[in-house]
Order: structure tokens, then sequence, then C-alpha cells
């Protein structure tokens, strides 16, 4: 296979259309969750907010406007090939730049503070943005871009448990972590659940999985019974939409996982919120 070379300019503009339209856009995923718990929601005022939604997201499609006031940290999923050589500039300066002018020129806000702790001084272009790369095979870039909102990133949460908790264990921990989140994550929510690796690669796994379309399982028919199972047990909690009482805590719980060590079980869950911002691409 020969070297393919990708102008800069071509990453930039394939990223910055990606994180408009995920802010424009709500998923079909999404839309029929929502269209189907509305139908099934016991509480009728759980019924009128799934309405709202559906209204909201109707006119954000249509007017070209965020879908919620936060739009999100940047973060991307990247599946580089490795016969792909980026001309005119590089390729991580490339993402940025397509983050800058989606953030400028669509209109959606600018979250990102340059320090953490002590200046938090906002970076006025919503970047730096993260990303996680993947080299692989080929001489194509795939990209899978979310905007990240807060409220429910806030959150989130990590358990370093050890294989002897099993699968109770695992069980346990995403619905004590969903049980403290209460109504603060804008239910109802997309549960992304990382299991294995170390610290870090939970928390990647979990990010990750909050981007799946929540129409499709995990390939392991153990796991998928353990998403559908967690699921059940969260929208029994009763937190309903927007916090207000019902059965439509969660719209999905998506799990992956990783190998990891013999000694641990990592395990960590990040919680979206209904304005599940992410699209993906292919150069």
């Amino acid at each position: 296979m020969e070297i393919r070379r990708i102008k800069a300019d071509t990453v930039t503009q394939c990223v910055k259309k990606l994180f408009m339209d995920c802010n424009y856009y709500i998923g079909e995923d999404i839309t029929s969750a929502l269209k189907k718990s509305m139908e099934e929601e016991k509480s009728p005022v759980g019924r009128e907010v799934l309405a709202q939604l559906l209204e909201n997201n109707k006119i954000a499609a249509a007017e070209q406007i965020p879908l919620c006031q936060d739009t999100g940290m940047a973060v991307l999923f990247v599946e580089y090939g490795d016969k792909v050589v980026i001309e005119d500039g590089s390729f991580e300066d490339a993402v940025m730049q397509g983050v800058r002018q989606a953030y400028d020129e669509g209109y959606l806000r600018k979250s990102v503070v340059s320090d953490p702790v002590f200046d938090r001084k906002n970076t006025g272009d919503n970047t730096p943005a993260i990303i996680h790369t993947r080299i692989v095979s080929g001489d194509k870039i795939k990209i899978l871009a979310g905007g990240k909102g807060f409220g429910s990133e806030n959150m989130s949460a990590i358990a370093m448990l050890t294989p002897s908790k099993g699968v109770e264990g695992v069980f346990d921990s995403v619905l004590d972590t969903v049980k403290k989140a209460g109504p603060n994550p804008c239910p109802p929510i997309v549960v992304g659940v990382g299991i294995g690796g170390t610290f870090e690669k939970a928390a990647e796994l979990a990010k990750k999985a909050t981007l799946r379309e929540i129409n499709t399982k995990n390939p392991d028919e153990r796991y998928a019974q353990l998403e559908d199972k967690l699921l059940t047990a969260i929208n029994k909690m009763g937190f309903g939409p927007a916090g207000l009482g019902g059965s439509t805590t969660a719209l999905g719980v998506n799990i992956e996982t990783y190998p990891t060590h013999i000694a641990g079980m990592p395990v960590a869950v990040n919680i979206c919120c209904h304005a599940a911002r992410h699209k993906s691409a292919v150069i």
C-alpha cells in the first residue's frame, strides 16, 4: 500500500464540521430512544420533559443552533492509518484549528480554561482538545468526535476494584455512581462504563463508551446482558427526566472492556447527559 498524503486543511475542515454538527444535530439513536421513552414513561411530568427535549432538538437542527448552552470540551478518538502523511502542517495542529473554527464560526460556547486550579483564564477558542490516537494499519484517518459537557462529566467516577469483587462489584460500583449523581447530570443520561486496563485506560474506555450508539450492544453476550441489567436497575431509581421523577433516568448503558492485571479490576463510569454530542467521519 502506497503512502497517502492528506492536506492539513482537510483534517481541519473535517474536525470543524464534526463539532458543529454534533452540537446542532442529535443522533437518531438518541431521538428514537427519547420517543420510545416518552411512550413508556409513566410520569406525566416526565412525558412532558421528554416531549420538550424532542422539540428542543428539532429546533436546534432546523435553526442550526446548539442543543444546549454547554457545547462541551472537544474530545476525539482517532484511528490513524500508518500509511498516512499530513502535508502543510501537523495532525494535532490541524485538529486544534478545526476545533477553533467550529467554536468560533459555529457560535458555540467556549468553555476551556488554560489552568485548572489557579488562573482559570478562558482560552477563548475552546482549545486545547483532548485527542486519543491509535495507530492502525491503512491509509485512512477515522475520527470519532464528541463535545463533552461538564454537568454530567463532574458526576463521573472510577473505582479500583479487586478481582474478588466480581461482576457484583462492577454492578454495585456503576449503580453507586449513578445514585450519587442523582438529578445533577440532566437525565435521561447515557452511562459509559470502562472495565479493565489500568487507572487511565478504564477512564478512556468509559468516555469512548458514551460515544457509542445506544442502539448497539457489547459483542460479548455476558457484557450485553450486564448492560441491560444495569439499565433496568438505573431506571428503577426514579430520578426520571430532568430529575423530576419517572421511569426514564437513563437511555442506555454502554460497556467497553480491555485486558487487565491479575491483581486488579478497574471500573470507570462516565456519565453523559441526554445531549449526547458525537459524530464520526473517515478521511
